[in-house]
C-alpha cells in the first residue's frame, strides 16, 4: 500500500491539477501541501494541523477519507517529532494555580458572599483603629468663648473724589 503523501501526490496528478490550483480550491498554502505530498510533516507545527490539511486535500480529491486518516495516523506513530502527543502541563503547579481553580470551581454567588465578608471585616477592623486612635488623642483646649468685634468700627469707608 502506497503511502498517504504518494496518494494525495497521484490524485492530485490524475485530476491534471498543479499545486497552486489546489492551493487556490482549499485555501492551504502551496509550502504546506508540497511538505504532505513529499511526506515531510515536520513542515507543520503540530498534528492538528497536519490533519486538518490532508483531511481538506483528500475531501477535494475525492478519495477514501477514513482509509486516508488511518494511514496518516499510521505514518504519524512512525515520526519521531508525532509519535506521542505534547503534553498539556509542561510546568509544575504552584500555589496560585491551586487557588485559581479553586476559585473556579466555585460559583459566583459563594465568591460574592466571601467578598462581601471581608469587606465588612476590613470596615470593622478600619473603625475599630479609628476609634482607638482618636481615644488616645488629647481633646482640643477648651478656648474662652469669642466676641465678634467689626474691623472699621461701623464705620463707612469714604466716597472718592472727584
Amino acid at each position: 500500500m502506497s503511502t498517504v503523501a504518494e496518494q494525495l501526490r497521484a490524485a492530485r496528478e490524475a485530476r491534471k491539477l498543479t499545486i497552486e490550483q489546489v492551493a487556490d480550491m482549499t485555501k492551504i498554502r502551496t509550502d504546506h501541501l508540497r511538505a504532505l505530498e513529499r511526506g515531510n510533516f515536520n513542515a507543520f507545527s503540530a498534528i492538528v494541523y497536519i490533519r486538518g490539511s490532508v483531511k481538506n486535500y483528500a475531501t477535494m480529491l475525492k478519495l477514501d477519507l477514513p482509509q486516508i486518516l488511518a494511514a496518516l495516523d499510521a505514518e504519524l506513530k512512525g515520526t519521531e517529532k508525532f509519535a506521542e502527543p505534547p503534553p498539556l502541563v509542561e510546568q509544575k503547579k504552584n500555589l496560585l494555580d491551586h487557588l485559581a481553580l479553586l476559585a473556579a470551581k466555585l460559583s459566583s454567588r459563594a465568591v460574592f458572599a466571601v467578598l462581601a465578608a471581608l469587606g465588612v471585616v476590613a470596615v470593622l477592623a478600619i473603625g475599630a483603629w479609628a476609634w482607638r486612635h482618636q481615644l488616645k488623642h488629647e481633646p482640643p483646649p477648651q478656648l474662652p468663648p469669642a466676641l465678634y468685634q467689626p474691623g472699621n468700627s461701623g464705620a463707612t469707608l469714604p466716597l472718592p473724589k472727584k
